[in-house]
């Protein structure tokens, strides 16, 4: 197994150094330098928060907590790492670089700051240097636009390799996923759900690729709910979890929704948004211009809608008149990988040129076209938020809304079902669906 890694990471990474090879050429460089990224520190305080790798440090290797480091590359020669191990005995030390990549790089390991800015040395004005600025003592980072516009773009193409990794975190969060909704159904409150998925993904809350949302009843109404109640509500009607795993610095994004009462109104239109889900997930494929696919997913919440009586005209209608943009207020998903929302997703090819999202649906993280290779959720909702249906209520538009029904279903929050997607020159591959049916056969 260790074998077959190394080999496709040894193709990611001569796939990568050829595509910056000529990414360095082309904007006018003969060497790049970057950082890892350095912990950071709460304001007029000795603690911070926990060490985050950069992305493009994490793009050449899987070396998640090593704050301080350098990758020097410069092109046709050896990529080099300048790896931080301080002597300190108030943190735990680095451990030393091993595993399958290291004989893919030269690593230098120095103790303290000076000695890697003495590896590193003179720098010219062709030296592209990426990191945080501020944060990349003891060089001052340039981040040169143009530049970081090639990787970005390059980013949203997955090798076999982050295919490998991306699969091993979609494993992780339907994990803890599976956790969570034993314990839901086991009556737990929102906390010791939370407590339920870290325990099966084996992630500590910091390990996370974002924190946790889990919603229990209205708080799935609440897009980013992170409130983690204590106490168990009296009455369960509903559950929301957004919640990924993380394997080697690459992310995965699941949401499932839950009712309590598997043949209850509420679970037959989670019926509804899944086939809607999982018909939108086949549609993935390259070519296709994402926008188009979030246009079709609006459509189709119409023809919802209007079969669950929430809005008393048609489908097209309910869609025409901006009806559904009130009950769907996010874009239909992202570009995934070593971000959640992994960079790149507005740009219109590797010069930096954008393609804004559409005025009507500002919130679009993504609208570029599908390419293979690529990772993409998709994650449509529905969800009863007082702040976009009074609007509504107040609009011409209302008159065609069932507020009656859209009263019974608030107690519900919201619903949202969303899986991660690899686009392939075949049929879309779901790795979301991929690990809960492999899980469920352990």
């Amino acid at each position: 197994m260790n074998q077959a890694i190394a080999k496709l990471y040894q193709q990611h990474l001569d796939g990568l150094r050829s595509y910056v090879d000529r990414a360095l050429e082309r904007c006018g460089f003969e060497r790049l330098l970057i950082a890892s990224g350095n912990p950071r520190m709460h304001f007029l305080d000795d603690q911070g928060p926990a060490f985050v790798s950069s992305p493009h440090f994490l793009h050449w290797l899987p070396l998640t907590q090593a704050p301080g480091s350098w990758i020097d590359y410069r092109p046709g020669t050896t990529p080099r790492l300048i790896f931080l191990q301080p002597r300190d005995y108030w943190h735990l030390t680095p451990q030393s670089p091993q595993g399958y990549w290291v004989d893919a790089f030269d690593i230098v390991t120095v103790d303290t700051v000076a000695a890697a800015q003495q590896i590193i040395g003179t720098l010219s004005d062709t030296t592209a240097i990426i990191g945080e600025p501020g944060s990349t003592s003891p060089l001052t980072s340039n981040n040169p636009e143009q530049l970081l516009n090639q990787l970005h773009w390059n980013r949203a193409s997955k090798s076999a390799y982050e295919q490998l990794l991306m699969r091993a975190a979609s494993r992780i969060g339907v994990a803890g996923h599976r956790a969570a909704a034993s314990a839901f159904q086991s009556g737990a409150s929102e906390f010791e759900i939370h407590l339920a998925f870290l325990t099966a993904t084996r992630l500590s809350e910091v390990e996370l690729p974002y924190p946790n949302i889990i919603g229990l009843n209205e708080h799935g109404a609440v897009l980013h709910y992170t409130g983690l109640e204590r106490q168990a509500p009296t009455e369960r009607r509903s559950f929301l979890i957004d919640a990924g795993g993380c394997y080697a610095g690459y992310a995965s994004d699941i949401t499932r929704t839950y009712a309590s009462d598997p043949n209850g109104p509420f679970a037959e239109l989670i019926a509804d948004m899944e086939r809607m889900q999982q018909e939108l997930c086949t549609a993935v494929q390259p070519g296709g211009p994402y926008p188009d696919l979030h246009t079709k997913c609006h459509r189709q919440l119409g023809d919802i809608l209007t079969k669950q009586q929430l809005v008393n005209c048609s489908g097209e209608a309910a869609y025409e008149q901006g009806i559904t943009r009130s009950f769907f207020p996010h874009g239909l998903g992202h570009l995934l990988g070593l971000q959640v929302h992994d960079i790149g997703g507005h740009q219109a090819g590797p010069d930096g040129d954008k393609v804004e999202p559409p005025e009507q649906h500002p919130f679009l993280r993504l609208t570029r076209t599908l390419e293979t290779d690529m990772v993409v959720t998709i994650e449509p909702g529905l969800y009863f938020i007082d702040q976009l249906l009074e609007p509504l209520a107040a609009s011409p538009a209302g008159n065609d809304v069932n507020w009656e029904r859209v009263e019974f279903f608030k107690p519900f929050g919201g619903i949202r079902i969303e899986d991660d997607v690899l686009c392939t020159q075949g049929a879309a591959v779901n790795l979301t669906r991929e690990a809960w049916d492999a899980i469920a056969m352990v």
